[in-house]
């Protein structure tokens, strides 16, 4: 306990990217699903799924304007009323609609998992966690993290490190929202600096996570830690929700991703999620340097990041790849990333001038 409590007592707040992040930690700020809670929704939640996507976009209006009042010091969280009916609700509903025709992810499979069928990823309804824990292991700004595991993933990557967790979808125990919910007071509140939800993927438990955190009564920042293969809607569903998207930015192009993770339409997808997370919230940025993929990938992830949101994104270049799972059936895959591969790496970020890199 005492080190967890040095972790947090630590001045590591110097980067402006996570200004606000760093708010919410300091109890300086209320975590953006807190805001959620607040929001008014007047329309019926029994009413269509039109009319409920409208007050949604009209919602999330509101949340801005009032996200931006609290952050401004105009007004302080706990002197807005509760509502009846609130943005986080409607989320809810949108949500449990979504799950008669599964769409939060990019596959788009379209089953019913209200009535046990599965889809690409095998996750069913409920939640399965495979493991949960204070990791120590993160980017330094995010430890300590309470770091949920679900089983099950939307990829299928040949080389994961978690292959055991995120290829068996029915491995792990089954947990309700309001279970989670408790383990984030008992185990997080005071220990850690924000709830990480992470897996295999939490795409397919996106209805889960809302749900938590509308039981959540601890004001703790939320990080969403995916692929980024989550579908429209399922960025709409999560707007205004997390404070921090920590993503997984893998490949550069569409080949390499169908290849290696078996996905496709990957670059369009992720591309466009990521600007709806750097607008949405804060940002840190994971790439995986894979042997032989500098040129395809990591310069192409790397020009981009650059010229389409900002040279001040956090990024994590990562040179923790091993071959697992299937990677020895891949030849180019078969091998660590050599050190010269790093180096190299790091000299086109620095071309580049993206100047917020994890050191």
């Amino acid at each position: 306990m005492k080190g967890i409590k040095n972790f947090l007592n630590r001045n590591n707040e110097d980067d402006a990217s996570l200004d606000r992040y760093f708010s919410v930690v300091r109890s300086e700020l209320p975590p953006k699903f807190q805001i959620c809670k607040k929001v008014p929704v007047e329309t019926e939640l029994s009413s269509s799924e039109d009319e409920l996507w409208e007050e949604h976009e009209t919602s999330l209006d509101e949340l801005k304007d009032l996200s931006k009042k609290l952050d401004e010091g105009e007004l302080n969280l706990s002197e807005i009323e509760s509502v009846k009916t609130s943005l986080l609700d409607l989320k809810l509903e949108l949500a449990e609609r979504i799950l008669e025709s599964c769409h939060f992810c990019e596959r788009h499979c379209e089953v019913d998992r209200k009535k046990g069928e599965r889809g690409a990823c095998g996750v069913g309804k409920s939640p399965k966690i495979a493991s949960e824990f204070i990791h120590m292991g993160e980017e330094p700004e995010l430890i300590p993290s309470f770091t949920i595991f679900f089983s099950g993933c939307t990829f299928k990557c040949q080389f994961c490190q978690n292959w055991d967790i995120s290829q068996n979808p029915n491995s792990g125990i089954e947990y309700s929202p309001g279970d989670i919910a408790s383990l984030i007071s008992e185990k997080g509140k005071g220990r850690a600096r924000n709830v990480n939800w992470v897996g295999g993927d939490p795409t397919p438990n996106l209805h889960n996570v809302l749900a938590t955190l509308k039981e959540c009564e601890v004001d703790i920042p939320s990080v969403w830690n995916s692929n980024m293969y989550v579908s429209e809607r399922g960025m709409w569903l999560l707007s205004g929700t997390q404070d921090v998207y920590l993503t997984d930015f893998k490949y550069g192009n569409d080949e390499c991703a169908s290849k290696y993770s078996m996905i496709p339409n990957y670059w369009r997808t992720v591309t466009r999620n990521h600007k709806i997370g750097f607008f949405d919230a804060e940002l840190i940025i994971r790439h995986l340097v894979l042997p032989e993929h500098l040129e395809c990938c990591t310069r192409k992830i790397l020009n981009w990041i650059h010229d389409e949101l900002h040279e001040d994104v956090r990024v994590n270049i990562m040179s923790q790849y091993r071959p697992q799972a299937q990677a020895r059936n891949y030849p180019e895959l078969s091998k660590r990333v050599s050190p010269d591969e790093m180096n190299k790496a790091f000299r086109i970020a620095e071309e580049i001038g993206l100047k917020n890199i994890v050191k």
